[in-house]
């Protein structure tokens, strides 16, 4: 009989690492620019693990996170543009008054993702593969329509102005603990039904399993992850309109899980680096830049077709 392992599990040893890294990054990143792109890169990592979760680890097939995170992006700026100043005062409060209103817009934001989650999936989820897509799809245009025509959140100007309180360190953490959180949820029990979901669900629902439950669980821990994505993406651009969280937002995050490798939480966290930085990297040639990007996306789609960081063996 094996002993158990002793000792923390990998999901420990990545947050207590990420954290610092967080906070050597926020003491030593001054320049601009590398604040602006490890900022991006933090909070695709975010989109990508989270989305991960739905369609790499439960086999689902989702087009609608860019409308989760439209939802915390949204929401969460509305709390801290147009509550701070009543709460905060005219001077600005001091720093923990300013963090605390930050965090506390972020959970309202991300919890309200996670509720719009539950809402869209539990009814949707029991659709499967390119109907459950349709549905998503369909989810996240509304969600744009609306945010595009609600007068208080600014319509169809957006939101501007909104506290510039994102930092690369904050999002490090918090990119720290979703894929700490991605990591527990699939090593848990959970994770084994969430296999079971993506191997084969008749066969998972033969034996006993409430395949919906877990779909819907794994729908709404993403869309949770998605709505914190999105404040700090409005916390850190200062101005969000609903044009920039349409469809193409949501295959720029569905590219970065399918490049990565279906299910494979590292993979995915490259290709979100990758991804971030490849456009940058092709800024000298702007006027070919984006047709070079797609040259390369389907370059590397038909020679691996599994995942450029998907190194496992395929099974017979």
């Amino acid at each position: 009989m094996t002993s158990p392992r002793s000792g923390p599990s990998w999901p420990h040893l990545f947050l207590g690492g990420a954290l610092i890294a967080s906070f050597l990054l926020a003491r030593l990143v001054t320049d601009p620019y590398a604040n602006d792109v490890l900022t991006t890169i933090g909070i695709n990592v975010i989109l990508a693990v989270s989305l991960n979760l739905v369609n790499g680890h439960t086999g689902q097939f989702s087009l609608g996170h860019a409308g989760f995170m439209s939802v915390g992006a949204y929401l969460s700026a509305a709390i801290t543009l147009l509550l701070g100043p009543s709460l905060l005062g005219e001077d600005g409060g001091a720093p923990w008054a300013q963090n605390a209103l930050f965090f506390g817009g972020l959970l309202v934001g991300a919890l309200s993702a996670a509720l719009v989650g539950l809402l869209v999936g539990i009814p949707s989820l029991r659709l499967r593969g390119d109907y459950l897509a349709i549905v998503t799809l369909g989810f996240g245009e509304i969600i744009r329509v609306v945010f595009q025509n609600i007068e208080p959140l600014g319509g169809a100007l957006g939101l501007n102005g909104i506290p510039n309180y994102t930092t690369v360190g904050w999002t490090f953490a918090f990119a720290a603990l979703a894929v700490f959180v991605v990591g527990c949820l699939i090593n848990s029990t959970y994770g084994r039904g969430f296999i079971a979901t993506h191997d084969d669900e008749i066969a998972a629902e033969a034996m006993g399993l409430n395949t919906t439950r877990y779909k819907v669980v794994a729908f709404v821990v993403g869309a949770f992850f998605a709505g914190l994505a999105g404040g700090l993406y409005g916390h850190f651009k200062m101005s969000i309109t609903a044009a920039g969280f349409d469809f193409t937002k949501s295959i720029e995050i569905v590219v970065m899980v399918i490049l990565g490798g279906m299910g494979n939480t590292l993979g995915v966290i490259l290709a979100a680096i990758l991804l971030t930085l490849l456009p940058e990297v092709l800024r000298p040639i702007a006027e070919f830049r984006m047709i070079l990007y797609a040259v390369l996306l389907i370059v590397l789609m038909l020679l691996r077709p599994q995942g450029l960081f998907n190194f496992r063996r395929r099974s017979r």
